[in-house]
């Protein structure tokens, strides 16, 4: 018996939050990514893993880098990436403001 590793249980996990938090179902994120009807529920449930290839189009599918698919801490990874890409065009004083503003209000998180 194949027993599954903690990462396959992890990028099934993930493939799912990522799924949900885009309120798509299974049947129409595979068929999106050129695939058969259950493809994604079979990944989902465990029963097989993406290609390289078809990773790189469900990373595509829901607009983030592969490295933010394994941000497995990230319920949001799009968002977090705009809003990285919109601190670096801060001005320091601006960066420093917005840092403030977000750790005041994560501190009673």
């Amino acid at each position: 018996m194949n027993e599954k590793s903690i990462y396959e249980e992890q990028f099934s996990k993930r493939l799912a939050q990522l799924r949900m938090n885009k309120g798509v179902s299974a049947r129409d994120m595979s068929l999106s990514i050129g695939q058969n009807p259950g493809y994604i529920n079979n990944i989902e449930n465990g029963k097989a893993l993406p290609s390289m290839v078809n990773f790189f189009y469900i990373c595509d599918y829901f607009g983030i880098a592969p490295m933010d698919f394994f941000d497995f801490d990230s319920s949001r990874p799009k968002e977090v990436d705009t809003l990285y890409s919109a601190l670096n065009k801060l001005s320091d004083s601006q960066f420093k403001n917005v840092h403030d503003i977000v750790i005041d209000l994560t501190k009673n998180k």
